[in-house]
């Protein structure tokens, strides 16, 4: 384990942006991929970490706003999710870390605005309803996260998260633990313009269309934001990412960039057959809905300012 943050409660040392923290401690097999630089807990039981949003990170808007994108908050709270139960909660670090739910909101009267280098970010972070097995073993908590920059609160977030051991990962996929990613039907699926979506290219763009309907196809396998790591399932900021594409297909390109969202994921969305999206706008608001084999898999909503 990284031993390069403080273990105990109380730690009075201030928080670093200098470096990164291990990139095994936040799931990412590229060090550029890790936002995290540093976690300590405090005297009130919950953690301080820093984290570093770059204006070069794959999913910066080239829309000229000059804001980050609503992505990097989820995955600020999806690395903090995974290194705090690994550093303070005994967690196994061969566990699966699996999200059950989780909700963002951004204040875009007081977001940061992307500066060149990269903007320092302040989390506290809060964990609730702790979770143990028969052998005290943690197996899911509750993470509430407060982002601010430059002393100015901004977002919140939070969400739910579980962890399984080998056996119990491979139980629940029932067979589906092979590495697999989009296959030739995806490939060659007709997709939207990438400026229609909100994207840089047409590597960024996650959707299919089908006769007007809308599928979750990642047009490239080896993203180096979504895929990171191989995965036997379609990973969640796939869905979050594939749901706001497809707002912005629905609402003919008015509605582009959430300041608010939730995602409540009920089964594993495979990547064969491309799962269905679902999804109504309605004024400022999109409902979405992930449909797969007949199944409802996941669902949610996001809120425009």
């Amino acid at each position: 384990m990284d031993t390069s943050v403080g273990d105990i409660a109380g730690d009075v040392r201030p928080l670093t942006w200098s470096r990164t923290v291990a990139r095994e401690m936040v799931h990412r097999s590229s060090v550029a991929e890790v936002l995290l630089t540093d976690v300590r807990r405090l005297e009130s039981g919950d953690f301080e970490a820093g984290a570093s949003w770059s204006r070069s990170h794959p999913t910066f808007p080239r829309d000229g706003a000059g804001l980050h994108s609503p992505l990097v908050i989820v995955e600020t709270l999806r690395q903090l999710g995974i290194y705090i139960p690994l550093r303070y909660f005994a967690v196994p670090m061969s566990s699966r870390s699996l999200i059950s739910d989780l909700y963002f909101g951004i204040d875009p009267s007081v977001e940061p605005r992307a500066v060149t280098g990269a903007t320092s970010v302040t989390c506290l972070v809060r964990v609730s309803e702790v979770r143990r097995g028969p052998d005290d073993a943690v197996t899911g908590l509750r993470l509430h996260v407060r982002f601010s920059a430059y002393g100015v609160p901004f977002a919140q977030a939070g969400g739910g998260a579980r962890f399984l051991d080998g056996d119990q990962y491979a139980a629940r996929r029932e067979g589906r633990t092979e590495s697999v990613v989009p296959g030739a039907e995806a490939a060659r699926m007709t997709r939207p313009d990438a400026r229609s979506v909100g994207v840089a290219g047409e590597g960024d763009v996650v959707i299919g269309l089908d006769g007007g309907g809308v599928l979750v196809a990642p047009a490239d396998p080896a993203h180096p934001f979504f895929f990171d790591h191989v995965t036997d399932h379609v990973p969640g900021m796939v869905l979050l990412e594939a749901a706001r594409q497809a707002a912005a297909v629905e609402s003919g390109g008015t509605l582009l960039r959430p300041a608010s969202g939730r995602l409540k994921a009920a089964r594993f969305v495979e990547f064969g057959p491309p799962a269905r999206v679902l999804c109504v706008p309605h004024h400022a608001t999109c409902v979405f809905r992930f449909f797969q084999d007949g199944e409802q898999k996941a669902f949610g909503i996001l809120g425009y300012s």
